[in-house]
C-alpha cells in the first residue's frame, strides 16, 4: 500500500516504554463517538495490571472487566462484592488453581515450555515455544482439565486454564443487570470471547485471530473478512449504525 494511503496510527499501549498497541485515527474518532453514545465497557483477559497500560481515547469508561470475568472495575478500582461472588462460585464448581497449576507444571516439557504465569489468582496460562509443542499435549491436558470443572484453549504461543465458570458473559450480565441495559452489542476475536459472543444480543468477529483461524460462526455473530486495524474501524462502524438503528 503507497504510504499516502497508509492510516495513520495511535499508539494506545506502551509496555516497557515502547509502543505496543496500536488503533487508527479514525478507530480512536469512533470510539469516543460510541463512549459517549452507550455504556462502553472494556472487556478482556488481561489482569487489572496489564489493563492499565491501555489508553484509549474518549471519555474514561466506568466499568471495565479484566482477568476474564473475574474483575468488574468500577471508575478504576475492583468491585468487592463481585470478587467475592466469582470467588465463591469458583470454590463451589472447580478444582483449586493450585491442584491445575501443579498438573500443568508436571506435565510441561520443559524442551518446549517458556514461562508459566499465575493471572490474579484466579487462572494459569503458559508460554510456549509452539513448533515444539507435540499436537496431542494440549487435547490431552483438556480431557484432564474438563473432569476438574476448567477449559484449556490455546491461542498463539499460550495455554490457558481457566475454571469454567469464569466467563466474561457472567461479567458483562452482571454490569448489564447494573446499568439498566437493555440491549448487549459484543465484538471478540480470541476463543476466550466465544461465550461472550454468544451472550450478546448481537456481535461481531474480524477477520484474524483464533476464532476466524478456526472458521467459528455463530447466529447474530457477523463475521467479517477485515483483519487488524482495519477489522477495528469496520467494527465501531458497525456498532454505531446498530446503536443508531436503536
Amino acid at each position: 500500500m503507497p504510504d499516502a494511503m497508509a492510516p495513520r496510527l495511535l499508539c494506545v499501549e506502551l509496555y516497557e516504554r515502547r509502543p505496543l498497541s496500536y488503533m487508527t485515527e479514525t478507530a480512536a474518532g469512533l470510539l469516543t463517538e460510541l463512549a459517549r453514545a452507550t455504556v462502553f465497557v472494556p472487556t478482556t483477559t488481561r489482569t487489572r495490571e496489564q489493563y492499565g497500560r491501555i489508553r484509549l481515547p474518549g471519555p474514561a469508561a466506568r466499568f471495565a472487566i479484566c482477568a476474564n470475568g473475574g474483575h468488574i472495575l468500577v471508575d478504576g478500582e475492583s468491585d468487592p462484592d463481585w470478587q467475592a461472588q466469582v470467588r465463591d462460585t469458583l470454590e463451589a464448581g472447580c478444582a483449586p488453581l493450585a491442584a491445575v497449576r501443579e498438573h500443568l507444571l508436571r506435565s510441561a516439557d520443559p524442551a518446549w515450555l517458556l514461562k508459566e504465569r499465575v493471572a490474579e489468582d484466579l487462572f494459569a496460562y503458559l508460554v510456549v515455544d509452539r513448533p515444539q509443542l507435540p499436537d496431542t499435549w494440549v487435547k490431552e491436558l483438556a480431557r484432564w482439565a474438563d473432569g476438574q470443572g476448567w477449559t484449556v484453549s490455546l491461542q498463539g504461543r499460550k495455554i490457558y486454564a481457566v475454571p469454567k465458570p469464569l466467563t466474561k458473559s457472567a461479567a458483562v450480565a452482571e454490569v448489564a443487570r447494573r446499568t439498566g441495559a437493555t440491549e448487549i452489542l459484543t465484538a471478540g476475536d480470541s476463543l476466550l470471547d466465544a461465550d461472550l459472543l454468544l451472550a450478546g444480543d448481537r456481535g461481531w468477529r474480524p477477520g484474524h485471530g483464533e476464532l476466524a483461524d478456526t472458521g467459528w460462526l455463530a447466529p447474530r455473530v457477523s463475521a467479517l473478512s477485515e483483519m487488524g486495524v482495519a477489522a477495528g474501524e469496520e467494527i465501531l462502524r458497525a456498532v454505531l449504525r446498530a446503536v443508531a438503528a436503536g
